[in-house]
């Protein structure tokens, strides 16, 4: 039978008034279902949470249960999904600030030590007089060997203008010596480092997307400008795992015009379905520019490079980026604690999602999410026709290979023996001179072989005899280790480690580590970045790409040839 209709006008009206409201009551059942799904979920983890604290074997600690609890939820989401304590909320401001109280200084546990590995220049620790190499002993009277090692650090911080009293031995001393030290705030610049190289090229270094550090880029940059000839420029984005988007935002509004989409984000709820715009004239519309990332370039960082990329405005040089495409938010929940939670996915100019890993699909059997299937990925365009893939990063338009670290450097890292032997030598050297001249001499060399041919704490292993040993063992099972035990044992032997042959096989990588090592002891930071320059392939490529003109071919694309 066909359905009938009302006929009357009265009939009409009503059944007009009926359809939107049917498209209503449709809509909104979902909505009913997932609350009443919330809040039968919140009655159940209610009921659990009583009945486990009041008849549980052992006294529980209710805060600690359900902290463990909470941060089991939102591990099953994604990483950036964070729960805040009240106790961690000082975290969470140094995030988005850059800013902490303390007496600005690193400290490490190496070798049954608490040592100090980096003291910010201008702060109360540098003051104080506490260098690359001590050994802290004491904070406030608490030995620190009672101490978790990952809790020390936050011993030494605190509200700015508090004291803490400091038990430590200097590098090359046995003496036991005190200080008095009142702590700051400690404001992390964003920009760490700022010059002009080959006399033409202005090199920034930006470290963090914290407030206020596209003010501090803008800064750096006007002062190259103002106090150099250079006339194009290289930002540095490697090792920058991002942070606030309106500074990202903000940093690409320095090189390209205004009215431009940098990026655009996607979520469940209306409000972060948003496009952003530059805002402002640009500072340096025209300098050639370069952009280099690395696999930790993330986030804010990718924002900027892939949106530069996608509008042909910089050349990317480095390795592939990290591949995070998602924003988060901070929310306030109760008694002081605090959510960060994901809320979009960004897009940017042309289109393109960079999220590499899929943490709302299928995970593996260990629980992890898995990289998007490359037959998922998509092509991309920037403005003059060059291909973008999503879903991997940001690709860079010049890959440039990480310098090998071989297996003996990395154990040399790993057991402290770099450190040491610069700890030892530091303590003999009053100074090494300008840090970008530093070179380490053949007397130097083989001081460090010495000394680690005499230190019980030096020892690597290559894959290679780590994987002969289990083979060895499954022939000595099999019963054919006994056909030719001498071409067994022979080979043995050539894997076997030796600390001097080994140590001068990789002579040129160790030296460069070991030079790195002493130039931090007398010039820190900036010295070691001034030191790395004329070694550093990426940065060296890029300015010769930008002087050659060449990048203008890497960025014409097809578009040029038609």
């Amino acid at each position: 039978m066909n359905p009938q209709f009302p006929t009357s006008s009265n009939s009409r009206r009503r059944w007009l008034w009926t359809v939107p409201f049917l498209a209503l009551l449709i809509a909104a059942t979902p909505l009913r279902e997932n609350y009443f799904e919330l809040s039968k979920q919140l009655e159940i983890m209610t009921a659990m949470f009583r009945e486990l604290n009041i008849y549980y074997v052992d006294e529980i600690q209710p805060g600690e249960l359900m902290e463990a609890g909470i941060d089991a939820m939102v591990n099953s989401l994604d990483p950036y999904t964070v729960y805040y304590p009240e106790s961690r909320i000082e975290d969470l401001r140094f995030m988005t600030t850059g800013e902490y109280g303390g007496i600005g200084a690193s400290i490490q546990f190496m070798n049954d030590r608490h040592l100090f590995i980096d003291v910010l220049p201008d702060f109360p620790a540098a003051k104080a007089g506490l260098k690359i190499g001590d050994e802290l002993i004491r904070v406030d009277g608490q030995a620190l060997g009672d101490v978790n090692p990952e809790l020390v650090s936050e011993l030494l911080q605190g509200a700015s203008g508090t004291e803490v009293i400091l038990e430590y031995i200097p590098n090359g001393s046995s003496e036991v010596k005190e200080l008095r030290i009142e702590r700051e705030k400690i404001k992390l610049p964003a920009v760490p480092f700022r010059t002009a190289v080959a006399d033409s090229t202005g090199y920034v270094i930006l470290r963090a997307f914290t407030r206020g550090s596209s003010f501090e880029l803008r800064q750096a940059i006007r002062y190259l400008q103002d106090s150099t000839d250079v006339n194009q420029l290289v930002l540095d984005l490697r090792g920058n795992g991002g942070g606030l988007l309106q500074e990202s935002i903000s940093i690409v509004n320095l090189f390209v015009p205004k009215g431009e989409e940098v990026v655009s984000t996607r979520g469940k709820k209306e409000e972060w379905l948003k496009s952003y715009t530059t805002m402002a004239d640009p500072l340096v519309p025209d300098w050639p520019l370069a952009v280099l990332i690395d696999e930790q370039s993330a986030s804010a960082s990718e924002i900027v490079a892939g949106t530069l990329q996608d509008l042909d405005r910089a050349i990317i040089l480095g390795q592939e980026s990290f591949g995070k495409g998602l924003v988060q938010q901070t929310k306030p929940l109760a008694y002081g604690t605090k959510l960060k939670v994901t809320v979009a996915k960004y897009y940017t100019a042309s289109g393109r999602c960079i999220q590499r890993l899929d943490y709302g699909g299928k995970r593996s059997a260990q629980g992890e999410a898995q990289a998007f299937a490359d037959s998922t990925l998509q092509a991309f365009k920037t403005r003059n026709g060059r291909p973008v893939i999503d879903g991997k990063g940001v690709q860079p338009d010049v890959p440039i290979e990480l310098p090998y670290m071989g297996y003996v450097l990395e154990g040399l890292y790993m057991n402290g023996i770099l450190f040491d032997f610069a700890n030892a030598w530091s303590a003999q050297h009053d100074s090494i001179g300008p840090a970008k001249e530093f070179q380490l001499s053949d007397e130097d060399w083989q001081a460090f072989v010495q000394f680690a041919q005499d230190n019980d704490s030096t020892t690597f292993e290559s894959r290679t005899h780590a994987a002969w040993n289990d083979l060895t063992s499954l022939a000595r099972e099999e019963q054919l280790y006994s056909l030719d035990s001498a071409a067994f044992e022979a080979f043995s032997a050539v894997l076997e480690p030796s600390i001097e042959r080994d140590l001068n096989r990789f002579k040129e990588e160790i030296t460069w580590a070991l030079e790195e090592e002493l130039v931090m002891r007398y010039h820190l930071q900036t010295g070691v970045i001034e030191w790395s320059i004329p070694r550093d392939d990426a940065l060296n490529q890029a300015i010769e790409l930008m002087s050659k003109d060449q990048h203008v071919d890497i960025l014409a694309g097809p578009a040029s040839s038609e």
